[in-house]
């Protein structure tokens, strides 16, 4: 694969942050509930954004440039899917307004993109030193695989709050109340910290989970450490829209964490299968290649991540008719929860 130019490369990102900022800014500058329409709008338009670079790539690239950031591009959106439902739990819990989660989405994706490129760096330059990596990713993300097809699920309403929240809660002085989006609260000329501080808290925490499953994930896909910041960003544009448009449907898609959970299996071994062939252990076939180990293409891949999101949420509705014809009012019941 011919590298890409540098002054594309460096164009593309100052372009990719500046929209990414400017949706950002959008909450700043107009925060309020966007309507379904316009959520709908956005999620298209950063969608077809996404497109359009695939397509720049296959330009000025080749195919294999296009198809690793199509098939990175899908692995990341599916995680960050995935990371909303976390949101939903988080908003949920802690019980925050509607009219302020944009701002706590803004905060969550600020926080998700520095921590992403921050392992992004790391992870190239431990993948240029020492390829064996790829054994620890691979086992690494079929482990995850595992526990999110089988691990028991938490109850949003009655999990415990983490050790950093549990030990905030008695170091500082906290309100029951928010203040807006306001970290910082007075009451009777005492200061506060408001429920915010744990949310963000709980955001940030949430983030930098999610950034250990997404750098390995991606890294199964490319190398290329521009493609895997690409599809990165990419992922994170529209997320906040993406929030609103699904709405309560993120619950309602049962069967989503077993699509997620395949993906992240099969990206596992796809690595341990590419260790294999860049096999430099002595301990493992005297630190030769294995030359029996098969070679996952980018397009299977693209077609296995593809099938595993589709398979999942066909499934997920499927269900969610069936409990409609079986129990039409099941969802006016207390469980059945909208954001």
């Amino acid at each position: 694969m011919q590298p890409l130019p540098v002054a594309f490369e460096i164009g593309a990102t100052i372009i990719m942050l500046i929209i990414l900022i400017a949706d950002l800014l959008l909450v700043v500058k107009r925060p309020h509930v966007p309507s379904m329409r316009e959520s709908s709008l956005w999620v298209g338009f950063y969608v077809l954004l996404a497109l359009i670079f695939a397509g720049t790539l296959f330009v000025i690239g080749d195919a294999q440039h296009g198809s690793e950031f199509l098939t990175g591009w899908l692995t990341e959106y599916s995680l960050s899917i995935d990371n909303l439902f976390v949101f939903v739990i988080i908003m949920a819990r802690f019980q925050v307004p509607k009219k302020y989660q944009q701002e706590v989405l803004m905060v969550g994706i600020v926080v998700a993109l520095v921590l992403r490129g921050i392992f992004i760096l790391l992870g190239a330059q431990i993948i240029e030193r020492w390829s064996a990596v790829f054994y620890l990713f691979g086992a690494y993300l079929v482990y995850t695989a595992i526990k999110q097809a089988f691990g028991k699920e938490d109850d949003s309403e009655g999990q415990n709050d983490n050790l950093m929240i549990r030990l905030l809660r008695r170091r500082v002085h906290l309100t029951d109340e928010f203040d807006g989006s306001k970290l910082r609260t007075t009451i009777d000329g005492q200061r506060y910290w408001t429920p915010m501080l744990i949310v963000f808290l709980a955001i940030g925490t949430t983030d930098l989970l999610f950034a250990f499953d997404s750098i390995p994930a991606i890294f199964g896909i490319t190398q290329n450490a521009f493609l895997v910041f690409a599809t990165n960003v990419f992922a994170l544009m529209g997320l906040r829209q993406l929030y609103f448009l699904l709405g309560g449907l993120l619950e309602k898609l049962e069967y989503l964490k077993y699509g997620i959970a395949f993906i992240l299996g099969f990206i596992g071994v796809k690595l341990v299968f590419h260790a294999m062939h860049v096999n430099e252990l002595p301990f493992i076939n005297g630190g030769q290649n294995i030359e029996w180990a098969p070679e996952i293409s980018t397009v299977t891949s693209l077609i296995v991540i593809l099938a595993s999101m589709g398979v999942a949420t066909v499934a997920s509705l499927l269900k969610v008719r069936a409990d409609d014809k079986a129990d039409p009012e099941h969802r006016s019941r207390p469980g059945a929860r909208e954001i």
